[in-house]
């Protein structure tokens, strides 16, 4: 029973443990990809070089923008494209906003759209409605 069990721990010890690794290996990745995080070796090491994640502000194109308030007021976006054209973006190239059809249905949960230049894309956005209220009237 003894050289059974040694037997099956020390045979081809080198091969099981390179199957077990790979396992592994394919395991992670699986996991990965389900919950929608990219490649184990992304998740690892980070963005790849054609991704970079900006902070931007959610603003409401009106007459008076002042006159609403954007629950959460940013939303972090994962941009993708040429990493040149990546690094040359300048914080009002990339807008989030939240289109409203009329000042009288203004309230309410409102579809954030992202404003993108030529050649860059986004994969990832962190919140895609946010909470728009009237600002309260001061006097």
């Amino acid at each position: 029973m003894i050289l059974f069990v040694r037997n099956l721990v020390v045979k081809d010890f080198w091969l099981k443990l390179f199957a077990f690794a790979l396992a592994v290996l394919i395991w992670l990745t699986v996991k990965f990809s389900i919950r929608g995080e990219g490649s184990f070796s992304t998740s690892i090491l980070g963005h790849s070089s054609d991704e970079i994640v900006m902070v931007i502000p959610v603003h409401v194109p009106a007459t008076d923008p002042s006159a609403f308030v954007v629950q959460p007021p940013e939303v972090q976006v994962t941009l993708r494209g040429d990493p040149k054209l990546l690094k040359s973006l300048s914080d009002g190239d990339v807008q989030a906003q939240v289109d409203i059809p009329n000042a009288e249905s203004a309230e309410g949960i409102r579809q954030v759209r992202i404003i993108l230049p030529q050649g860059i894309s986004y994969t990832r956005l962190s919140r895609d409605v946010v909470d728009v209220h009237a600002a309260p009237k001061t006097q």
